[in-house]
């Protein structure tokens, strides 16, 4: 059962194809992903309207050589999944187009497949998978989310960001540190020069009851700070710089690991994943991997090259809710908001 995943979402375009096979493991066969990056640094932030014209670029060659990778001909595939939501309109209708024309050429079905639900089964890609129900920490540039995963479809979310999530706050403190986009990456790197007790920032909602995220007062904080150490001439000395990023750093580390330890306490879950772009942070794993294993339970992460946004997850997803599609005129959906929770499981779970 072979399955062809396209993401769009934002600006990374990736295709993918992923199979199962027949002792019900899930491989990948090829994979392909081309990042925008260079595309938006100029205006500091991703320009939708121009991820989606890259989109349209970059698909179809994308496929081709997917295909070509996977030893797998049109025929050879037995569903079309792509992503339908969240994320940029324009985007994700490009997407969502393509595998509607693809799986109506090839007379497969196409799949509509939830971003985070992608980024949730991930992890599944990887020699030593975890073991559903598990504990899932998502964080990357627009979510900050705590997840229950009894099942494929069967997802609790326990905690959300009420503002800012922690990949948006990473990415806006860079740019008050005068860092280049992607900020984040760039942000963590500085950390590692400076240091971490020189700022005391807050931890935000870390004593409040509840597991939702906020990060705005945070972001608030780093700016003031910011502004208060600058010389007479309006320049921020390098270590200062340094110190902010590990300050700010740690207190988002310290943030996220306290809500995930929190959470496994109040479901006596033992098995933590942790997915998105803010997953690939050294300090982030290291501290979860120390505090989780003193609990005794694990931490599993997806490759790094999984963490962000690619088309192997959404190919992951389709094979897993394959079993409920059906061919016939394909559909096209894209929904920018689009709740996890309103997720159900696929007829075989």
């Amino acid at each position: 059962m072979r399955v062809l995943g396209i993401e769009t979402s934002c600006d990374e375009t990736g295709v993918a194809v992923c199979e199962r096979a027949p002792d019900g493991r899930i491989r990948l066969l090829a994979h392909q992903l081309f990042s925008q990056v260079d595309l938006h640094a100029a205006y500091g932030g991703v320009v939708p309207e121009l991820a989606s014209r890259d989109h349209v670029r970059r698909l179809v060659p994308l496929i081709r050589a997917t295909l070509d990778e996977s030893d797998a001909a049109p025929g050879a595939i037995d569903a079309v999944a792509y992503t339908a939501g969240p994320g940029l309109m324009g985007a994700l209708m490009v997407g969502a187009g393509v595998a509607a024309g693809l799986a109506y050429a090839w007379g497969v079905p196409a799949m509509p497949v939830h971003h985070m639900e992608g980024h949730l089964l991930a992890p599944l890609l990887e020699d030593d998978p975890p073991q559903m129900p598990f504990l899932a920490l998502l964080v990357s540039g627009g979510h900050s989310m705590l997840v229950q995963v009894d099942g494929i479809g069967r997802y609790t979310t326990l905690g959300d960001t009420l503002d800012d999530a922690a990949g948006e706050a990473f990415d806006k403190t860079a740019s008050l540190l005068g860092l280049a986009y992607p900020g984040g990456p760039r942000l963590a790197a500085l950390a590692e020069q400076g240091d971490a007790t020189r700022f005391a920032f807050p931890r935000p909602m870390i004593d409040r009851p509840g597991l939702d995220f906020s990060f705005s007062g945070l972001k608030t904080a780093v700016m003031l700070a910011v502004r208060d150490a600058r010389d007479a001439d309006g320049t921020l000395p390098a270590q200062t710089a340094a110190d902010i990023a590990a300050g700010f750093q740690a207190a988002v580390v310290d943030t996220l690991v306290a809500r995930s330890l929190k959470a496994l306490k109040q479901t006596g879950l033992v098995r933590l994943v942790v997915a998105g772009g803010v997953g690939a942070n050294r300090e982030l794993r290291a501290r979860l991997a120390a505090e989780v294993a003193k609990r005794g339970g694990a931490v599993y992460y997806p490759r790094p090259a999984f963490c962000t946004d690619n088309g192997a997850m959404i190919a992951l997803a389709g094979v897993c809710r394959i079993s409920g599609a059906s061919a016939g005129l394909p559909q096209i959906l894209a929904r920018p908001r689009w709740k996890l929770d309103e997720l159900t499981p696929p007829a075989s779970h």
